[in-house]
């Protein structure tokens, strides 16, 4: 007789797509996005009040800083992901960053007042955040495979926005008696929480590879590399392999038209916060606020709709709904460039981003090489996604200085988000085309013959 637990172990199993022998797996994944994210936004409502500090007609200069540093840092991860196995890659990249938060606690128990301190914060927390996010979803794409992703990527990605929501509430409870040098050892050390996580993900990869009964009877042979070995390449590979290959052109333009639309609308939150709210505590509760929205929408989202909206409607579908909802967005916040609407644009843009688009990006790289995941991924998320910061960045304090209206701005950003729903249109296309000749060529493609027309069938 099935006891009521194990029933509800099922019945919660069915409500997220989960199949068996994938379970243990997608909570670890869920587990490592919550730790990485709990503590990433315990930080981020102080990001964006010292960046507001340092005067909202700075943060084109910010911006650009932060661009500057991705660039610098993008030879060493190439370096380090030349000599280093797969299986330690991720224990020393995040054992660096995990130092790197250390260093700024004790130098903002030094000196807490210190604006130096404050502007480089802001830049590097900036570069942490894409940097240990793409090299997590490089983990999970290297782990899962296609038609696993398609199921699981949404649950797993509702352990961020679980931590999203929890990290907001643990800063604002904690920043008193901990201060920010203690909320950021905290960071550092839910970091470091995520590494054993990554070696059991790691540890169920190989044993489903080699048949275990946690693996998926229907899944072809993994052809991918050793992860015992290094990633190998030159320390630039991650340049020169996107440049050379069609399908990660269309991403790096699909991430310069997203971070186009997020800067404008990132820098009209600025503005209108400076205007609206005139000190620091209010600034850092109206940004809980607005992620804490954000986190809940987001997680309610990928529970129970993203997955299955990947299985019906393929990647296509969730790579143009959130650019073209934004683009109306826009155009409403030209017509009415008030604090309320835009600040249901953001929320749009960054649930949308989360439960949708996100998910629906990551898939596309399970269908890549070894090299490809960690090294052109790891170039597209920092490099790429922070050059179309900063250079949206300047357009913005372009416009801006011709004394044009914030209609105006808003109508270039719809045109923008126009721009960006035809690039993820194409892309989206391009994606589930390849992810079904790979299944229909039962090469590591998955279970699912169709992807985009309905639901899996079995092979």
């Amino acid at each position: 007789m099935t006891s009521p637990f194990t029933s509800v172990i099922e019945r919660a199993s069915r409500a997220v797509n989960v199949r068996p022998g994938e379970g243990r797996a997608a909570v670890c994944g869920f587990g490592f996005f919550f730790c990485l994210f709990t503590g990433y936004f315990m930080l981020r409502p102080i990001r964006e009040t010292l960046g507001i500090a340092a005067g909202v007609d700075k943060l084109q200069w910010l911006f650009t800083a932060t661009f500057l540093v991705m660039l610098a840092a993008v030879p060493c991860f190439g370096w380090l992901a030349r000599r280093t196995p797969r299986t330690r890659f991720v224990t020393w990249a995040y054992g660096f960053f995990a130092a790197t938060l250390v260093v700024f606690a004790a130098v903002f128990q030094a000196a807490p007042d210190n604006v130096w301190g404050a502007r480089a914060f802001y830049v590097w927390i900036s570069v942490f955040n894409l940097f240990v996010v793409s090299v997590a979803w490089s983990l999970m794409a290297d782990v899962f495979r296609t038609s696993q992703a398609k199921r699981l990527f949404a649950f797993i990605s509702a352990g961020a926005s679980t931590g999203g929501l929890l990290g907001p509430v643990l800063g604002g409870v904690l920043a008193g008696p901990l201060g920010a040098a203690g909320l950021v050892l905290l960071s550092a050390a839910l970091l470091a929480a995520t590494l054993p996580l990554k070696s059991w993900l790691m540890g169920w990869r190989a044993r489903a590879g080699a048949g275990q009964p946690e693996s998926d009877a229907t899944q072809a042979p993994r052809r991918d590399e050793d992860p015992s070995r290094p990633i190998g390449g030159g320390i630039v590979a991650g340049a020169t392999r996107t440049f050379k290959s069609p399908l990660l052109l269309g991403v790096s333009a699909f991430v310069v038209l997203l971070a186009t639309a997020s800067t404008f609308l990132y820098m009209e939150q600025a503005r209108l916060v400076a205007h609206a709210f005139t000190t620091p505590t209010q600034r850092i509760q109206v940004f809980s606020a607005l992620d804490f929205t954000v986190q809940l929408l987001s997680l309610l989202t990928q529970l129970f709709l993203t997955g299955r909206l990947a299985q019906r409607l393929g990647v296509t579908f969730l790579l143009t709904v959130v650019p073209l909802a934004i683009c109306a967005g826009f155009l409403v916040l030209a017509a009415w460039p008030v604090f309320g609407v835009l600040a249901v644009v953001m929320v749009l843009r960054r649930v949308g981003e989360y439960a949708l688009v996100r998910p629906g990006r990551e898939m596309i790289f399970t269908t890549v090489s070894a090299e490809d995941k960690y090294k052109a991924k790891n170039f597209i998320d920092t490099v790429v996604y922070r050059a179309g910061d900063a250079a949206s960045a300047w357009v913005k304090t372009a416009v801006d200085a011709l004394g044009h209206s914030a209609a105006i701005v808003a109508l270039v950003g719809a045109a923008g988000a126009g721009l960006w729903a035809i690039c993820g249109y194409l892309l989206g296309r391009a994606t589930d085309a390849r992810q079904a000749a790979a299944a229909g060529a039962g090469t590591g493609g998955g279970d699912e013959t169709r992807t985009g027309t309905g639901p899996a069938t079995l092979r």
